[in-house]
This record gives structure tokens, sequence and C-alpha cells, in this order.
């Protein structure tokens, strides 16, 4: 028995060291990084603003009213008067993580298989904008409202890798309980498995405001100069429920399971106690004859007092963990407002045209109200403590193009972008992380059909300089070539409808955590958008 009263201090020490860690971790992970609902663009910043885009996106050095985003300065050559656009986009994406690891095979859901996909569905039913500008003389005034951030909610419905992983590992450690419990002669619970419910929601929308105006120097060179302000609004839910240990006698809920090791280490230390007081007892009659005290019994006294003071250590340990052993039931909501200027240049000369766009690091802060009130006790999660300010900055962007105007009607279009991303300031420096900025290269061409009907049609490349570091499942971004096209139609001469259709086609990122045994993650995405657009000139 004193064999097992060691076993226990031991393997305790070890396994509930391990399981706060993995509560930690999980509580951590059910709200992550910030959730990017992006359907073009960079990490955090959406880049279509308008139907005009999803059906060229190259639109970076085109004359028209989506360039008061796209290209302000160049706004200024329109014709004068007042111009307005209305643009409504549907956006449907889905988040693909496969995930290897052993102890999803303990997994009562899992047939056995080590390996699982987890599917995120993300759908954005309307994503607005609106474009306005008035032009007079050299001047042009401009107004846009856009959502260049976020745009729509993300569910996994059956939670995520992460999420059942630290479960599964917790059903792993339990197995060494059959050796503790026949140490202390007790029935061996013969753990082998786990089941559990996980879910995960984010939904995201950074709304932006930009004001601004362009003047043109010459004829054929313009300039622009505005500010941006973003409000980001955010909520993320999250949920680990009904936690089950696979024993000898079925599935058993972790909170009972808990109470029953608990019940077991109390046991433990009731037995080290009654030894240490044998012991204390017996070297007691040898100091009180005056005899030496046996080596066996002061190497007892050292080794039962040891297992004792580790024992009342994990019984510490078990009654901090009660009040997760039902698992974890997390909200949080974040707002934030931050301000950037923007500055443009459009350069006509011939048959071509060249722009270029700045947009500032925009320094935004995340105030979160929140379920997280103890977050001493928690430490991974300080992110999402009620009344804590994150940083979540947009980064800056510059944006270039040109247009060649082959012959009458016929437009072709390039474009370049790079945000700075390692710029900005976001939680815990995870910016850091990057292997550099992104850069998106865009290519399209415009046809004008007739007087009235326009089609186009485009492609744009983005890379990311990702890291094994920096990715994880609750928000990644991969490598993507899009492609869109569309038609706009006169109505009238005051009237002008677009429609256009936009998908991104994602590569594979893979990570390995681990060889042996084999822990890994595929991550991929796919996205589909739909848009119209109405465009009145006064």
């Amino acid at each position: 028995m004193n064999n097992g009263g060691i076993f226990a201090t031991n393997f305790y020490k070890v396994l509930f060291k391990d399981m706060k860690k993995t509560i930690i971790i999980c509580a951590s992970l059910l709200l992550g990084a910030a959730f990017q609902e992006a359907t073009a663009g960079g990490i955090l910043t959406n880049t279509n603003q308008s139907v005009n885009f999803l059906r060229n996106p190259a639109r970076d050095a085109a004359i028209g009213l989506d360039g008061v985003y796209s290209n302000p300065a160049g706004v200024a050559f329109m014709p004068e008067g007042f111009h307005l656009a209305l643009n409504w986009q549907y956006a449907h994406q889905t988040r693909t993580i496969e995930s290897a690891n052993p102890v999803f095979a303990l997994g009562r859901k899992n047939n056995g298989q080590s390996t699982k996909i987890f599917e995120g569905v993300a759908d954005a039913p309307f994503i607005p904008s609106l474009q306005a500008a008035w032009n007079k003389g050299d001047w042009s005034w401009q107004l846009n409202f856009s959502v260049p951030g976020g745009g729509g909610k993300c569910e996994f419905a059956d939670g995520l890798g992460s999420f059942e992983s630290v479960v599964g590992s917790i059903a792993h450690q339990l197995a060494g309980l059959d050796q503790l419990a026949t140490a202390l002669g007790q029935q061996a619970p013969g753990v082998t498995g786990y089941d559990m419910d996980g879910y995960m929601q984010g939904r995201q929308y950074y709304f932006g405001f930009q004001l601004g105006a362009a003047y043109k120097i010459t004829p054929d060179l313009a300039v622009y100069g505005g500010l941006r302000l973003l409000y980001g609004t955010a909520t993320y839910k999250a949920k680990i429920s009904n936690i089950q240990v696979k024993t000898a006698a079925g599935y058993v809920n972790f909170g009972s399971f808990m109470q029953n090791a608990t019940a077991m280490v109390d046991g433990g230390m009731s037995y080290v106690a009654e030894q240490l007081a044998r012991v204390n007892s017996g070297i007691a009659q040898y100091e009180a004859a005056g005899a030496p005290v046996p080596t066996e019994l002061t190497a007892a006294k050292s080794q039962l007092e040891a297992s004792g003071a580790t024992l009342q250590g994990t019984s510490d340990n078990l009654n901090a963990l009660q009040k997760y052993s039902q698992g974890v039931n997390l909200l949080c909501n974040q707002t934030g407002v931050g301000l950037a200027p923007v500055v443009g240049i459009d350069y006509r000369f011939g048959a071509f045209n060249v722009a270029a766009k700045y947009e500032f690091k925009t320094q935004m802060r995340m105030k979160n109200e929140s379920t997280v009130n103890e977050a001493s006790e928690i430490p991974a999660v300080n992110k999402f403590r009620d009344g804590e300010k994150v940083d979540e900055d947009s980064p800056a962007q510059l944006a270039v193009g040109a247009q060649w105007t082959v012959s009458d009607g016929i437009r072709l279009n390039l474009g370049y972008h790079h945000f700075f991303d390692k710029d900005v300031n976001w939680y815990n420096n995870t910016q850091k992380l990057l292997g550099g900025g992104t850069n998106e290269y865009l290519g399209g061409a415009e046809w004008d059909v007739n007087d009235r009907l326009t089609v186009s049609g485009g492609l744009q490349l983005t890379r990311y300089q990702l890291t094994d570091e920096y990715m994880n499942d609750m928000s990644f971004v991969v490598n993507s070539s899009s492609f869109g096209f569309g038609f706009a139609y006169k109505v009238s001469d005051k009237v002008t409808l677009n429609a256009a259709y936009f998908q991104t086609n994602y590569e594979h990122y893979d990570r390995i955590t681990s060889k042996e045994p084999l822990v890994s993650d595929s991550f991929t995405r796919s996205n589909r958008v739909l848009g119209v657009g109405c465009q009145v000139d006064f």
C-alpha cells in the first residue's frame, strides 16, 4: 500500500498539472484571435467594396465611382455632377481543417479514427457599401461607406480540433488511473475514451466611413486626401459541454468522475496520514528508549511526508478545477473605434492612366464586455477579460495600378497591393510571427460591347507570408487565387445596373506539430460572392 501511496503522489502531480494546463488552453482557444471574414484582401482588410471590383478586381487605376475606395484621386476625372452608387453582396464561405491526433481515436463519435475534419460555415447575407461623389470644377468631394474588415459570421457546429485534442488528452492521461486504483485496492475505472460537444461562433464587422476630396492640379493630374473612421464590433461564443469519460462501466460525466478522483485522492491522503502516524509513533518509542532510530523508519517518514504534501497539492488542484468540470461556456463582445488618413494620386498620359493610394495604419483598441471576470486564474484568456482593451490594428496598405485603353471600348488593368502586416500591434504581438506583409497581384479587362452594355473580368493572386507559429484553427488565412466577372448595363443615361460573381480558390497550408506521434493540421477555405449594384448620376 505504501507503494500505491507513492504512485498516487507522482501520478496525480503530473496528471492534474497537465489537466489544469489543458483546461486553460481550452478556455483560451474558445475565443482565440480575431475572427476574420474577408472575401478579398489582406489578413484584416476587405478590398471587395463594390460590385465593380467583383467583376474586375484590378480597379486601382480605373476611372469610376467605385474609385471613391480604390482610386479616389481618379474620381476627379468623372463628369461634373452628383454620383451615387449602392452595392449589395452575398458571400458564402467555408473553413476546413483536417486535423490528425492520436487522441481522436479515443473519441466516441470518431469511429476509432485519428484524423478528423472540422468545418466552419460562414454566411454574410448582406454586405453593403455606398459610394458618393460631387464633382464641381477641379474638385471632387467624396463619401464612402463600406465594411473593410470582417463582414460575417462563422460557425463551427462541432467545435475545433484544438478543443477536442485537449479533452482527448485528458482521457488519455486518465488511463493511468487503473494502476493507481489497483495499488489502493480499489476497482480500476478502465478509462479508454471520451465524449464531448464543442461549438464555436465568431461574428465581426468593421464599418468604414471615409470622407475626402480630390483636386485636379492639371487636366491630367489629380491628388486626394481623406480620413477613414473604423468602427469595429465583434462577438465570440464558444462552448465545451457534455464532457464524458468512457470507463469499464460505460460513459461517465466528467464532473462525477472528478468527484470519484477526489475521493480516491482523499483516501490516499488518509492512508498516508495513518501510516505517518504509525511511523512517528515508532520513532518516538526509539527516542524515548535512547536507542538509535532505524534508517528504515526515518526514510519512510521522509517519503510519507513528501507523499502527503504532494497529495495535498493534488487535492487543491482538484478543488480549483471543479468550476470547469462541467465544461466551459464563454461569451465576449468587443467594440472599438479607429481613425486614419488616406492619400492618393492619379496621372493620365495618352492611352494610359496610373494611380496610387496609401491607407495609413488604423490604430484599434477593442474593448471587451465578457463573461471572463477572473482572468488571473486563467492567464491565457486575459485577452477577453471584461473591460480589457485589446490591440487590433488595421495595417497600412499601398495600392498601385495602371490602365491601358487599347482602343475605344477596350481597357486592360493591372494592380498591386501590399499590406504592412508586420508594422501593426496585435494582441500578444502575433504580427511578429508572420514572415512579412501580404502581397496581391491583380489583372483584368473591360469591354464596352455597345453604348449600354459593358462586360468585364479579372484575376487576383493573394500571397501571405505565413509561418507554422502564426497559424491556428481559430483564425487562419491561406494563399489564394480569385477570379470575377460580370456586367454593367445602362438602363438610362442616369441609371446603371451592375451584377457580378466572384470566387476564390484557396491553397492548402499543412502544418506538422509532431511526427511521432503524428499531430498535424491542413488548412483551407472556399469562398463565393454574388453582388448587384445600382449607380445614379445626376
